[in-house]
């Protein structure tokens, strides 16, 4: 049975451990009176899930990819936001988009959080070089016909370890699978680049008129817009690049035309040229020394413009060391980082 005298002793302040003891009690009871730590993997989730749902477009597709609940990302964003002192995502009906802070704070976060989910993946591949590893581009029958094959040869020869794979894809479906990281980057030709792309063109080629060599207008040595009324084109399908520009162009100079066959791939088109099923204006690219034999050829630059190929890749993705290599054979340090940060040439 404790005496009094055994009570007043228990009762008196034991003195603070040693090693800062005395802080920690002060900061259980005044918080506010210490800085705050932030753990940096939690942030990193945080902007991670953030990334997502920008680059998704909702909740619970971001979700998904997290493999995560939606309340989890839901609750992430939430935190994120209230550290930051900002709202970052506002919704659009069905859609999430960010908003002008989150923009900017996803302008900054997406590299930082690539690079360091691809850390360990570059790590590996500086210290066992290019012997192995995949690279996937994406790019149209004519610029893996007429463009690529010299690009590839000498990635080849220079890294047989990586395995290569060239997606046959154009237009909308391509730059899907860019955004969606399905590929590393594509090569083509675009008219209009959207806000969350860079492209940097490598190679301009004339805009050609083919034809029959008996036709009424390889008599002509020179050919107007004009002239091409009476005939039949021969073009790609309306969703193509090409299409769209030779539309234009006659609608601007508001000449009549119309389209006899539409048809992919440039050597097809050439072939039913040759037959005598239409005219067709085509990209130089795809007009080879072979050509002149079965073709009648006139260049239209003073009416369209020259069409130019290079290189699109996503702003803000940090190209994998295959890709980084390839791209430098097209052309060395075609890519800086300001490329990343530009606007496009067009909104979306």
């Amino acid at each position: 049975m404790k005496t009094n005298a055994s009570r007043a002793a228990g009762n008196r302040k034991r003195p603070t451990p040693r090693g800062g003891g005395g802080a920690a009690l002060d900061a259980v009871k005044n918080p506010a009176a210490t800085p705050r730590f932030y753990y940096k993997g939690s942030r990193l989730k945080q902007l991670r899930a953030f990334c997502m749902i920008v680059k998704l477009g909702t909740l619970s597709r971001a979700a998904e990819a997290l493999f995560l609940s939606q309340p989890s990302v839901s609750l992430q964003l939430r935190a994120l936001e209230q550290e930051l002192g900002a709202t970052l995502i506002e919704r659009r009906r069905r859609r999430v988009a960010p908003t002008r802070e989150g923009q900017a704070l996803y302008d900054l976060a997406l590299p930082l959080v690539e690079g360091l989910d691809q850390l360990d993946q570059r790590f590996r591949a500086s210290q066992a070089g290019l012997s192995g590893g995949e690279l996937h581009i994406a790019a149209g029958t004519s610029t893996i016909q007429y463009l690529l094959p010299p690009f590839v040869a000498a990635f080849r020869e220079q890294h047989p370890g990586v395995k290569l794979q060239l997606h046959n894809v154009t237009g909308k479906d391509g730059l899907a699978l860019l955004r969606s990281d399905q590929v590393d980057f594509a090569v083509g030709s675009m008219l209009d680049v959207p806000n969350d792309l860079s492209y940097e063109a490598v190679q301009a080629y004339d805009p050609i008129l083919i034809m029959p060599p008996d036709h009424a207008l390889a008599r002509r040595r020179e050919v107007r817009l004009e002239d091409l009324s009476p005939y039949g084109l021969i073009l790609p399908p309306q969703r193509l690049t090409t299409y769209r520009l030779v539309d234009l162009i006659f609608q601007q100079r508001k000449v009549p035309f119309h389209v006899a066959i539409e048809v992919g791939g440039w050597e097809v088109i050439k072939q039913y040229v040759a037959l005598g099923m239409g005219i067709s204006i085509v990209t130089g690219i795809c007009i080879g020394e072979d050509d002149h034999a079965r073709l009648a050829v006139r260049n239209m630059s003073a009416y369209f413009p020259q069409r130019s190929y290079g290189v699109v890749v996503r702003k803000g993705k940090y190209l994998s060391t295959e890709a980084q290599a390839f791209v430098d054979l097209v052309r060395p340090g075609l890519f800086t980082r300001r490329d990343y940060w530009e606007a496009g040439h067009s909104e979306r």
